[in-house]
């Protein structure tokens, strides 16, 4: 009876033990979740505040050459940071598996881990700042430059919610900027918004905000843009000549000198697609801005092996995508909007 007993007993601690641990090794797969099915959103990419941030406000899904290489020189200046690219025509992406499905979709750009892509969802982004009253009543098609406008408003609202900073798709980076809020002068007394980085929540961004509501202007060329900038900044300093190539302080807000972004002027920014006898330098910049809206009639792009400045800028600054446009892989025209 004592042996049948101390059978059935061990019987139960066995069953009782292998039960435990089927529920262990269970939950502990669970919380060991594989990395790729984490959850993943822009709030969790840019919760430092120091993010680089790029815009597609069209539904294009082919990036051209200067839109890759302004990422991947980004991307390769600031790889200790998050570079951002939020594209309205791209679907949904809530986990670490959908980003990298994404990021091999984008050949010249899936080895860098800091590259991360997100959806634009302009109600989503304008919702809780003043632009979202003004997003709601605009009607797109007749406006005579939505592409332009709606991604004025999405780099306020983007900046204003995570901070860091904002740069336009045709803007090739060369060295980090050491500014953590700072306007790019596009010409003296005149500020660009191709180019800016604020800290989250900063009250430039707010009020440009409410500027940008209560005097829209739809039809005129800027007014929402670099014309929008100006008259904010001119609300907090009295903007002044540069003096050669120093900056100006303005609050805590940095206006930085035309050499900054824009040593090449727009009325010349054919010489980038020219060869030149001596390369320039640039020691004192930190981007260049190619002036892509300026091409919209030439549609002048890199050709490799030109001795262009453009073909030097791209060996140098994003080979990855060089090397992608010599095999005419992946490199669409140049985009103009």
């Amino acid at each position: 009876m004592q042996k049948a007993l101390r059978i059935f007993t061990f019987l139960m601690l066995m069953t009782a033990f292998g039960f435990f641990y089927r529920f262990t090794y269970k939950q502990s797969c669970y919380f060991c979740m594989p990395f790729r099915f984490k959850a993943i959103s822009p709030e969790d990419v840019l919760k430092q505040g120091n993010g680089i941030m790029f815009l597609e406000t069209t539904d294009r899904m082919e990036p051209s050459s200067l839109v890759l290489c302004a990422i991947e020189s980004a991307a390769r200046v600031y790889h200790d940071r998050p570079v951002v690219f939020f594209m309205k025509g791209l679907t949904n992406i809530t986990s670490e598996e959908d980003m990298s499905r994404t990021r091999k979709s984008f050949q010249t750009l899936s080895s860098f881990d800091n590259v991360y892509f997100f959806p634009l969802r302009m109600e989503e982004v304008f919702k809780d700042t003043p632009l979202l009253s003004w997003y709601m009543k605009v009607n797109p098609k007749s406006e005579s430059y939505w592409i332009h406008v709606s991604s004025d408003g999405c780099r306020l609202a983007l900046i204003w919610k995570h901070g860091g900073v904002y740069m336009d798709t045709d803007i090739i980076s060369i060295r980090p900027i050491p500014n953590e809020n700072f306007l790019a002068a596009q010409s003296s007394q005149y500020s660009s918004n191709g180019i800016f980085g604020l800290s989250p929540r900063h009250s430039f961004a707010w009020n440009s905000m409410e500027n940008f509501v209560k005097n829209y202007d739809g039809a005129a060329w800027g007014h929402q843009g670099p014309s929008l900038f100006t008259r904010v900044l001119n609300q907090l300093c009295v903007l002044s000549e540069f003096k050669s190539e120093d900056d100006f302080l303005c609050g805590n807000i940095s206006f930085l000198n035309p050499q900054r972004f824009y040593p090449i002027s727009y009325p010349s920014w054919k010489m980038y697609y020219q060869v030149w006898k001596k390369l320039p330098t640039f020691n004192n910049s930190y981007a260049l801005h190619l002036w892509n809206y300026m091409n919209s009639d030439q549609r002048k792009t890199v050709v490799p092996g030109s001795n262009t400045l453009v073909d030097h800028l791209y060996q140098q600054h994003c080979p990855t995508t060089y090397r992608a446009v010599l095999r005419h892989e992946g490199t669409p025209p140049l985009d103009i909007y």
